[in-house]
């Protein structure tokens, strides 16, 4: 099994204006190494905004047209999620997108009641499994990581992703739950956040991370805007599971 290249893309986002963070990130997607997969924030073409209504696009809109071309020309998946319409609902909903342009979808589960974002979204009622280059990969979405019990693996992944519009106040929260998802179920994790100030004047301090099955960082982005990119080994995830196999000995349940 090789080993598997992951790129974060750690910046601030426009608020609400698509455009600007497609051309944005673009310029950042190119400037990315080669990589298998390059992850974007949580509504990276709009930030985390309520307007579903408003700033919805659909399948065939032109941000799903943006990220198919930007796979093909990176040869990388392209994953991150985005405000989007779909059979007259409104969803935060992570795209996955592939260099041939096929592309599976993630529709976030747990959706923030603090901020309301219940009443303006509809809930996802599935997780999504992924493989990529041999590896199983299943990417969550923000509020999701607070849930273990969501995030819980049944021997069906290696990689557990997070995309985010995680607060600086909260901060210490995201800090503590990454390392404790890897932990627990015997996976790398990547958590991808944004930096800057959206336009409700809320503080985002990056702080995006990899982390080992142990729970050792592999890489900290800190508070800095740019590209991170972490190789993960694949033999080192095996070797460990099988020295310390817990995952044998997990409590069976189905939701």
């Amino acid at each position: 099994m090789q080993d598997l290249t992951l790129t974060l893309i750690q910046d601030s986002i426009y608020w609400q204006e698509p455009e600007a963070n497609r051309e944005h990130f673009e310029v950042l997607i190119s400037q990315a190494p080669a990589s298998d997969l390059i992850l974007l924030p949580e509504m990276f073409s709009t930030g985390f905004s309520l307007e579903s209504f408003q700033l919805a696009e659909t399948m065939t809109g032109e941000s799903i047209h943006w990220m198919t071309r930007m796979a093909r020309e990176s040869g990388a998946v392209i994953a991150g999620s985005l405000i989007l319409e779909d059979a007259g609902h409104y969803f935060n909903r992570l795209i996955w997108m592939r260099p041939d342009g096929s592309f599976a979808f993630y529709d976030k589960r747990h959706l923030f009641r603090m901020a309301e974002e219940h009443r303006h979204y509809k809930p996802g009622d599935a997780r999504l499994v992924v493989t990529l280059n041999g590896w199983r990969i299943c990417p969550l979405v923000c509020y999701d990581l607070r849930f273990p019990v969501w995030s819980r693996n049944n021997s069906s992944f290696d990689l557990l992703l997070y995309v985010a519009n995680w607060p600086e106040k909260r901060r210490m929260h995201w800090q503590r739950l990454l390392p404790a998802r890897a932990i627990e179920n015997l996976c790398y994790v990547a958590g991808l956040n944004r930096v800057g100030e959206d336009g409700n004047n809320i503080a985002y301090s990056g702080d995006s991370v990899v982390i080992s099955p142990q729970g050792e960082e592999l890489l900290n982005a800190g508070s800095e805007a740019g590209l991170f990119t972490v190789q993960l080994n694949h033999a080192e995830l095996m070797s460990y599971r099988e020295a310390f196999p817990a995952h044998l000995d997990a409590d069976h349940f189905s939701l």
